[in-house]
């Protein structure tokens, strides 16, 4: 029996997403042995400009990957066919390589237009190459995650982010520049691939099949689903770029230090909520009462686990900015604290986005990526020129708020599965007595933090809503192999 129909699916998928979170947790130690060496090397307006490259990276990533993952991971969830799932690999393949050299041209093309200069222009054609490697691994990690292997998939992360580390610490050493940085995406890329190439041999093709007459009802049915993914990636850093053209260098600087910390925690929701996406796009094809039930719990883990984060961020975010340009006093310090409402959001924006995904509903997708894009531009240009870097963290997290809000309503209506709206002011509730329990310590933010979370969750176990999920976790003695 696939173990995507047996009972051991839940569990074991719910195990994944420990093996991902650990993985994260791994890689976010690893990020903060280099951030700061990085962030320090550079400078403020240095750093603002790798960053602004690095958005310009990701918008066109976010732009041509065309949902073409996450489909590939819903449908080889669905499907039961072996033939029918290798011919799709093969074309997903080929269309994502295509694709992915299509937007590495566009975005040495903007890059030039907009003014970059000649070394940040080959830095942005050195970061697409990156790019065009790493797409193609993700892709092919989807392999894995169908089959719940979540275990290999964090490993392999885990890897990259290491090589990746290592490399920015060479470069500082070295004293390297800013080209030069961006171009470690290259050989960390190769090295995760060649490790998932070997993983799979033998067992799917891995050869891209380029026949464009397969692709057409690829995009077909994904068009409006790859828009909705285009348009969250521009959102997500509107605010970014956006700074980088009316704000001076030194705002931006502050921005984009914040939002360093902010795009690897919003990586969290992604990986604790996708470890089940097998699970509900099985289920919201051959058993809805097994979708409505899994939707109605990772709506309440994922607020219960999202407003943790975010209150241990907001308590800790002086400790965060001291790691990463070595002052507590930073002025990114205030910008992180607003966004660190961002974390909740981007956890209930997920737990909705994926059963909407699963049921197809590509169109409300867009409308709600659609409504989240014109806040945030919106809003940045009407609060950065007043407000700076603040006034951008606003908008971001005002765009967050908004995503979620919208995935929600659309989720439910016309029929849809009911969410645990009654779980919102008990999160709230239990936010409110952590913060005061932590900024009454008064000792070290990372106590402050440590302080402010137990609290947090002894007032769930005291109000009855402590996730039963994590309490049989808790009661495991050993963790899972890879190989689950």
């Amino acid at each position: 029996m696939d173990i995507l129909d047996s009972e051991a699916a839940g569990p074991t998928a719910l195990r994944g997403s420990i093996l991902r979170a650990a993985g994260f947790v791994g890689g976010l130690l690893l990020t903060l042995a280099s951030a700061p060496l990085l962030i320090r090397h550079l400078g403020d307006a240095e750093f603002g400009r790798y960053s602004a490259v690095l958005a310009v990276i990701a918008v066109v990533a976010g732009l041509t990957e065309a949902g073409l993952n996450t489909i590939a991971l819903r449908e080889l969830s669905a499907l039961k066919d072996p033939v029918e799932q290798r011919q799709m690999l093969r074309d997903l393949l080929g269309l994502r390589l295509v694709l992915a050299l299509v937007g590495v041209a566009a975005a040495v093309g903007f890059s030039a237009a907009a003014g970059y200069g000649e070394g940040l222009v080959l830095g942005t054609l050195l970061a697409g190459v990156g790019l065009v490697v790493l797409v193609t691994q993700t892709l092919l990690a989807s392999v894995l995650q169908s089959r719940l292997r979540f275990g290999w998939a964090a490993l392999i992360d885990l890897t990259r982010q290491a090589m990746t580390t290592g490399l920015i610490v060479a470069l500082v050493l070295l004293d390297g520049g800013v080209m030069a940085f961006l171009a470690t995406a290259i050989p960390s890329g190769i090295v995760a691939l060649a490790i998932t190439v070997a993983l799979l041999r033998g067992s799917v093709s891995l050869r891209p099949s380029f026949h464009p007459r397969r692709w057409l009802p690829l995009l077909r049915d994904t068009l409006v689903f790859a828009l909705a993914v285009a348009v969250n990636s521009l959102y997500f850093r509107i605010s970014l770029l956006i700074m980088s053209l009316v704000a001076t260098a030194e705002q931006t600087g502050q921005f984009a230090v914040s939002f360093r910390v902010i795009e690897v925690l919003i990586v969290v929701p992604t990986l604790l909520i996708g470890a089940a996406f097998p699970l509900i796009s099985r289920s919201a094809r051959w058993d809805p009462e097994r979708f409505q039930f899994g939707v109605a719990r990772l709506f309440e883990l994922a607020l219960f686990v999202g407003v943790l984060i975010g209150l241990c961020l907001l308590l800790a975010s002086p400790f965060a900015i001291e790691v990463l340009v070595g002052s507590s006093d930073h002025p990114s310090v205030g910008v992180l604290q607003i966004q660190s409402a961002a974390i909740i959001a981007s956890f209930i924006a997920s737990a909705t986005g994926y059963p909407l995904l699963s049921l197809h509903r590509h169109r409300e997708t867009l409308w709600a990526n659609c409504a989240s894009l014109v806040v945030a531009a919106g809003l940045t240009f009407a609060l950065a020129p007043g407000l700076g870097a603040r006034g951008a963290a606003i908008a971001a997290v005002v765009a967050d708020f908004t995503l979620a809000g919208t995935n929600a309503v659309l989720l439910v209506r016309n029929g849809g599965p009911s969410l645990p709206l009654g779980a919102v002011p008990v999160a709230l509730a239990a936010a409110v007595f952590g913060y005061g329990a932590g900024v009454l310590v008064g000792v070290h933010p990372l106590v402050e933090a440590a302080v402010g979370g137990t609290v947090f969750l002894a007032v769930l176990a005291v109000l009855g809503r402590f996730p039963p999920e994590v309490r049989e976790l808790l009661r495991r003695p050993t963790m899972p192999s890879p190989a689950s």
